[in-house]
């Protein structure tokens, strides 16, 4: 059985599959010929790779960990950190970095870290599928395809079903 891509708390409903065709619409301007699409890992590696088969862009879609950047890498691991594969030349490259929640900026902070870790790009730009609000550091997404509030107990995670359909889980937040 697929879980529904609706998620509600309270009043809100984040409806995945809806929000994922905002962002695809959205995205299509942000490309030129030579544009590199770059997920960040999961949630937003899988809206890269869907994106890049959606609108047909040639080659392959990069993948990026924040794992190896992160302040909270102490308390986080890397329990389920992937490699970041970056299958074109970084050096003078036009990027658009990919996210699923863009939150407290930290993630973007560790992954550009991790990018220039690989080279230069000419260009680095940012899209989103929920902006969040609640940032922590000066980071701000060139497109989201919503943007809502929630309070900080509660965490908002894209979640892929095995026939790739998105969904949202809204969950309490644990206390360390």
């Amino acid at each position: 059985m697929n879980a529904p891509s609706v998620a509600t708390v309270g009043a809100l409903a984040l409806d995945a599959e809806a929000l994922y065709g905002e962002l695809r619409e959205g995205v299509a301007p942000l490309l030129a010929a030579g544009t590199h699409l770059v997920g960040i890992v999961s949630g937003g590696g899988w809206l890269a790779e869907r994106l890049h088969a959606d609108l047909r862009r040639e080659g392959a879609p990069g993948a990026i960990s924040s794992a190896m950047h992160r302040d909270d890498f102490a308390r986080r691991g890397l329990a389920n950190a992937s490699q970041t594969t970056l299958p074109f030349e970084v050096d003078g490259a036009d990027i658009l970095l990919i996210d699923d929640v863009l939150y407290t900026g930290r993630t973007i902070r560790a992954v550009l870290n991790e990018l220039f870790d690989y080279g230069r790009p000419a260009r680095v730009r940012l899209a989103v599928l929920v902006d969040r609000g609640g940032r922590q550091l000066p980071v701000a997404a060139d497109f989201a395809a919503a943007r809502v509030s929630l309070p900080a107990a509660r965490s908002l995670e894209l979640a892929r079903a095995d026939d790739g359909r998105l969904s949202f889980r809204i969950d309490e937040v644990q206390p360390c």
